[in-house]
């Protein structure tokens, strides 16, 4: 059985969850490079690109859009749970099925410690690294920039140091929120983020409050007014050249400003009794599953 999950031209917290959480969690061998069969993984993974001949497993993914969306009625598709009520809706499956994504499972983990260093934190979305100045906007707000493409071993120990997380990866709220560390919803820029959040939150009963940001550089301000997240041609390169120089320093100050301003916001947290239950109830599911795969072996 293949694990398959989103890989794109940098590592992703999110997508790399992947590799920290199945090996730890299923039993040695029990994943391999069969794609007869697939274990669909963390993340908004669940579309028509997956082929159809392949037996598919589904263990708390999403439907984001990303994708077309599939038939999962055709025979092919074994879901066990799913992200959350949007997905369970636009899928037409039992809205019990709908338990949390399964990044949540790191609560049954051994973690690294935490870094204490991290203090008030901000984790942009990973296209947003290469799309504006976050590193340098962190700077002059005094805050650590969690970086979504580092080794999700960092990321971890970060997210379990901070004191308060802002975050526009919706992967950092997922496991900050997992892991008890306050946090506060920044809306993604590039607006095709947003309903993926809204699915998360609903599996947790969490009226999730995404709060706008600012951007840090003409490329963004581009992308937040126009909606546009593919290629980015002309646009890109004119962000990148030296006559964008001084209109996106002023942009990137603007942007640290408004972090700054974000800190007095109220953080969020699901309650202590839902997150613990749909931990017990993911857990069980996969436990399940895979007594049922060593049973037939």
């Amino acid at each position: 059985m293949k694990l398959v999950f989103f890989r794109g031209k940098v590592p992703n917290f999110g997508d790399e969850l992947n590799l920290h959480v199945w090996p730890a969690l299923l039993p040695a061998g029990f994943l391999d490079d069969d794609d007869s069969e697939l274990f669909v993984g963390i993340g908004s993974i669940i579309g028509n690109h997956l082929p159809q001949t392949s037996r598919k497993f589904v263990m708390g993914s999403g439907y984001a859009g990303y994708m077309g969306l599939p038939d999962v009625h055709d025979g092919s598709w074994d879901i066990r749970f799913v992200r959350g009520p949007n997905t369970a809706r636009t899928l037409a499956i039992d809205p019990n099925l709908s338990i949390c994504d399964s990044a949540i499972l790191l609560r049954a983990m051994h973690l690294p410690a935490p870094d204490a260093r991290a203090g008030i934190a901000f984790m942009p979305h990973y296209e947003s690294l290469e799309r504006g100045d976050w590193a340098e906007a962190c700077r002059l707000a005094g805050m650590t920039l969690i970086d979504a493409t580092a080794p999700v071993e960092t990321v971890l120990s970060q997210i379990r140091g901070a004191r308060l997380l802002i975050t526009e990866a919706m992967h950092g709220a997922i496991v900050a929120d997992a892991l008890r560390t306050p946090w506060i919803g920044a809306r993604p820029i590039y607006g095709g983020h947003h309903g993926k959040w809204l699915d998360w939150a609903g599996a947790l009963g969490l009226d999730v409050r995404l709060n706008p940001l600012k951007p840090t550089s003409l490329l963004e301000f581009y992308i937040g007014r126009t909606g546009r997240g593919g290629s980015l041609g002309k646009v890109g390169r004119f962000s990148a050249s030296p006559l964008a120089a001084l209109p996106n320093r002023a942009l990137t100050a603007a942007a640290a400003r408004h972090l700054s301003a974000m800190t007095r916001l109220e953080p969020q947290l699901s309650s202590d009794a839902r997150i613990a239950e749909v931990t017990e109830r993911a857990q069980e599911a996969v436990d399940t599953f895979v007594r049922s795969r060593l049973a037939v072996s």
